[in-house]
């Protein structure tokens, strides 16, 4: 069922410029050229939950200008929403991180190389596929990851289902923290609650960090912007107070009932008290306790999120064709993707086999030590 909210702004919602209803069943589909409905932003929530598939985040961030709202309804029910963007030749569907089952791809691609003559190729990023052939041609590959937990229904259930290791090493650290600092407290912050200073204290922890490592953080002040503007909306700040400061902070997304981590940081000066990971533990729990679904720890294969029962959930680029000459004409961009895929294989090659504990392991270590030293120098 829909919720109330799209079944009200609905009413407001402009007239769709192309409606094919299927004869022989209840299923339509409509598009809105140009322009978004303003019932579109509950249903992108109620069919996928996801922050990068959801208005507010299109809106801040930016990537939907100019987007066209592909909608298909089984009866009244919206059970499809695909923001895309029509450029020349070519469709980019803007929507990510969702599951796309066979059937909708194959409906919107006939949908759209039929209603555009002039487009021969249709593009999704860092989705999830759920297909085993297309009937046109197509090129698929892994682009990212996502590592995912899924909530258990309590804050018990969850720390006992975590390694024997693992809960031992919270407790461990988290009693240390309390002992030597009595004035320890972790707060949850959410819209309304949460002020800018907080926000841009996380983002300088994370600047301090990554120092710390030699690394430069991609949080620069246009992005803080954003993330500020975003969290005022759908936002929840989880922070570890030590005699009054922040020390150590996450800044995570509600969208539906899952949770986007943005940004986890902590203060150098208490890495040996674990900060960072028991933040991310204190504010995974308080999403179980507000209900959550799923907690999405986002990309990077870190450590502490597989510690703390982070899934790798692939998602895929996919590219189709309108037929096989197409990919022939097209066939440079066919080779860009397919330089992307084999790329982001070496690199996942060279991650996965500097964590073994084998001769090949510390070569590609010893390698990669000195390919970073390298680039140091020269920068």
């Amino acid at each position: 069922m829909r919720s109330e909210q799209e079944q009200t702004v609905e009413k407001k919602s402009s007239n769709p410029i192309a409606v094919s209803i299927a004869p022989w069943s209840n299923v339509s589909i409509q598009c809105y050229d140009k322009d978004v409905p303003p019932f579109v932003g509950a249903a992108l929530e109620r069919l996928y939950g996801n922050l990068f598939s959801s208005l507010a985040y299109y809106r801040i961030f930016g990537g939907a200008d100019q987007a066209s709202v592909y909608v298909v309804r089984e009866g009244k029910n919206v059970v499809c929403a695909w923001l895309f963007r029509r450029h020349h030749n070519s469709v980019r569907v803007i929507n990510e991180g969702i599951r796309i089952d066979q059937d909708d791809v194959i409906r919107f691609t006939n949908y759209i190389f039929a209603t555009y003559p002039t487009v021969n190729v249709i593009s999704f990023h860092a989705v999830r596929p759920q297909m085993v052939e297309l009937p046109m041609p197509y090129q698929r590959f892994n682009c990212l990851e996502d590592m995912v937990l899924t909530l258990p229904s309590s804050a018990d259930s969850y720390t006992s289902s975590l390694g024997r290791s693992t809960r031992s090493y919270i407790h461990r650290y988290l009693n240390k923290l309390k002992r030597d600092f009595p004035s320890f407290s972790f707060r949850v912050l959410t819209p309304g609650a949460i002020d800018e200073s907080q926000i841009r204290r996380i983002v300088d922890l994370n600047h301090l960090r990554m120092a710390s490592k030699g690394k430069e953080s991609i949080n620069d002040e246009n992005t803080t912007q954003r993330i500020i503007q975003l969290a005022s909306e759908c936002g929840m700040i989880g922070v570890v107070m030590l005699d009054g400061r922040i020390c150590a902070g996450s800044i995570n997304y509600r969208v539906g009932d899952n949770y986007f981590l943005e940004t986890l940081a902590h203060d150098p000066a208490y890495d040996d008290y674990r900060i960072g990971t028991l933040c991310c533990y204190l504010t995974i729990c308080e999403c179980i306790a507000r209900g959550g679904n799923e907690y999405h720890f986002l990309w990077g294969q870190d450590e502490y999120k597989s510690r703390l029962l982070g899934v790798q959930r692939d998602l895929d680029d996919l590219v189709i064709y309108r037929s096989y000459l197409h990919m022939v004409l097209y066939g440079k961009l066919a080779m860009q993707h397919a330089v992307h895929a084999a790329i982001r294989q070496a690199r996942m090659w060279v991650r996965s086999t500097r964590r073994r504990n084998n001769v090949g392991g510390k070569m590609v270590n010893a390698l990669w030590r000195m390919v970073r030293g390298i680039r140091q120098a020269k920068s």
